[in-house]
């Protein structure tokens, strides 16, 4: 039965205290803090948060990357009736202002000086937050701030305060019901402003569970923790399924050390969306072609057999000796070298959501051993909706539906979902809320699918985002970007068509896997926006475009959605500059007026177009990108027999 975040806790602490419960890597070493001592620093942080004044309801804002000491201020606030608000550590100052004024936040725990400037900064906006403690103290000795504090001295003040009311904390928690608020996380905000989300502990917890249960998680798992613990994905992985289990979640010690902190935890269960798995193949790519042609045709010898024998071999299915004794051959080769260079040796079960993953990229995991599947779920719904099941696994569904869920599909082809995960609202929200919970209790997901006859839900696009060309013909944007992303020299794509008479895209290029490219090539070039311009790297996307082109052309409902003109774009996509959100979903309404002259450009058959466009840079400054961009066609085919 569903509890709270708190009780699970102390239930760990209880069962097995000396087991560990985090880990964190600092200056090169793993400490390990165990759930006893876990269990005390919750004990303390909840203390120091009561004697500063945090009152039941209230919310208490966290920013920063995965960290032990803010885990357990998530798990001090909940004990004490309160609500912890992660926010993105890497959005910009004034994209904090909303979430605290929508909150009406007095308290925000955060990890180190950045995130005490970006509040710092925003204050004056904020005359409510009274209250700003923080984890690292490295740069701030000599900030004299009203309320800016440590959390080494919030402890201090919580060890005095609990020894006056020894029964405090234990009483507190003893207040908290299932259907309390646990957490509000707010949306990516692709249409406007960000919204939110509030969930129970029992929508949480009941979802962490039902997840659980499905890929029968245990106390034994191995997690890495290196998402944004704002993103409700990470969120359930690292927090509410492990809280729910009691397996052991590691910290990296920065985001530069991600893939090395990997490769020494060797995690047993792993979350990632598409974009980790496309740039760790496009990492294994560009080494493999620097490699001696010996090495690259072992390789792709064992790869081809991968290909055709891994992902039957993981599905159960059975196998001839001969591909057997080779497959094994391989594994020894290649295919376990490989899993252990990318951390993956240990790895029971892996997922991926959030964007749709490319058939190829999801066929590479699978064919070396590695058991990744697909998850279906979002911030409303508590994730887990629709997994995968072992042996059913394929790169055209996201899954069936799990414990405790139902769905059904609307006459447009909108998916509605009825879960004890569902939210209970959009906080201070109630129109958004009635727009998208029925007074049934269904949740309008946003999403356009439909469930295929063996009971796995396949999702085409966001419902809002489908639309018709000017013949009528389905026009489904972000299937055509996805497609066009499963290529290793594509980062993003943005499709434009509906109301058009042919689909035009925008593409930005891997600079990473182009750059490589390039230079094994002799092709020199200064910068990104030099060599997006390239006509050799104009030719290398045209390239792409085509194939999935030749793919569209034998699509029954999409086979007019091929695209007509495209332009590699002069600038990256960035979040800082407003075109995506901080989970890198492309906000595709702002491009378009953003860069309206270059979509016109486009339309209007134009070979070329000037443009300046305004970016920011990582340290706050403002500048200019400018660039005489090419704009190229690409060749459109007639629609196969089976599609007309």
């Amino acid at each position: 039965m569903p509890s709270t975040f708190p009780r699970l806790l102390l239930e760990h602490a209880r069962r097995r205290p000396d087991r560990p419960a985090l880990r964190e890597k600092e200056y090169g070493i793993w400490q390990t803090l165990s759930w006893a001592a876990l269990a005390q620093l919750v004990r303390e942080l909840a203390g120091g948060l009561a004697e500063a004044g945090l009152r039941r309801g209230e919310h208490i804002v966290v920013v920063g990357e995965n960290r032990p000491r803010l885990y357990a201020t998530m798990l001090a606030a909940q004990s004490l009736g309160a609500i912890p608000v992660p926010l993105y550590q890497d959005a910009a100052a004034a994209e904090f202002v909303y979430p605290l004024q929508n909150a009406e936040v007095r308290f925000a725990v955060v990890e180190d000086q950045e995130q005490v400037d970006k509040l710092l900064e925003v204050r004056p906006d904020c005359p409510q937050l009274q209250h700003l403690f923080f984890d690292d103290g490295r740069g701030l000795r000599h900030y004299r701030e009203p309320g800016l504090a440590s959390l080494d001295g919030l402890l201090e003040r919580g060890r005095a305060h609990l020894e006056g009311h020894p029964g405090l904390f234990d009483a507190e928690v003893a207040l908290g019901t299932p259907d309390d608020v646990a957490a509000m996380f707010f949306t990516s905000g692709t249409t406007g402003l960000p919204k939110g989300v509030v969930h129970t502990h029992r929508a949480l917890i009941d979802r962490a569970q039902a997840g659980a249960r499905f890929d029968r998680l245990n106390e034994r798992e191995e997690v890495l923790a290196y998402l944004p613990p704002a993103w409700i994905g990470q969120n359930s992985f690292s927090y509410a399924q492990w809280l729910a289990c009691g397996y052991v979640v590691s910290c990296p010690e920065s985001a530069a050390t991600v893939t090395t902190d990997l490769k020494e935890i060797g995690p047993t269960y792993y979350f990632a969306p598409p974009r980790v798995f496309e740039s760790l193949l496009t990492s294994v790519t560009i080494r493999m072609e620097d490699a001696g042609r010996a090495k690259r045709w072992l390789f792709e010898r064992c790869m081809a057999l991968a290909r055709r024998v891994g992902p039957a071999r993981l599905d159960g299915r059975s196998l001839g000796l001969a591909d057997r004794l080779l497959w094994r051959l391989g594994d020894l080769l290649i295919y376990g070298p490989l899993r252990n260079t990318l951390g993956f040796s240990r790895i029971r079960v892996a997922y991926t959501a959030g964007e749709a993953i490319g058939p190829d990229l999801f066929t590479f995991y699978r064919a070396i051993g590695i058991n990744l599947k697909q998850l279906y779920g979002s911030t409303e719904t508590a994730v887990f909706v629709c997994l995968q099941p072992d042996h059913q696994v394929r790169a055209d569904t996201v899954g069936v539906p799990i414990d405790g869920v139902e769905l059904k599909v609307e006459p447009s082809g909108e998916i509605l979902i009825r879960s004890p995960g569902l939210l209970k609202e959009y906080h201070r929200n109630p129109e958004a809320t009635a727009e998208v919970k029925t007074a049934d209790g269904w949740y309008r997901s946003g999403d356009a699918g439909y469930i295929d006859t063996d009971g796995h839900l396949r999702i085409i696009d966001r419902a809002k985002d489908v639309g018709r060309l000017q013949g009528g013909a389905l026009f489904a944007p972000k299937y055509i970007e996805n497609k066009l992303k499963f290529f290793p020299c594509i980062k993003e794509a943005v499709a434009f068509g509906d109301g058009r008479q042919q689909v035009c895209a925008f593409v930005n290029i891997d600079i990473e896997a182009v750059g490589n490219w390039a230079e094994r090539r002799g092709l020199p070039y200064a910068g990104y926006t030099d060599l997006a311009q390239k006509p050799e790297v104009y030719e290398l996307v045209r390239e792409c475009i085509e194939k999935v082109n030749t793919d569209l052309a034998a699509d029954a409902r999409l086979h007019a959605c091929q695209i007509a003109r495209f332009l590699v774009l002069h600038k990256e996509l960035d979040a800082d500059d407003g075109e995506l959100t901080r989970t890198r979903k492309v906000r595709r309404g702002h491009i378009a007026g953003k860069y309206r002259v270059l979509v016109d450009a486009l339309y209007e058959g134009l070979a070329s177009q000037y443009i300046e466009t305004e970016v920011r840079f990582e340290d706050g400054r403002r500048g200019q990108v400018k660039a005489e961009l090419r704009l190229a066609d690409a060749r459109t085919f007639t629609p196969l027999r089976s599609a007309a």
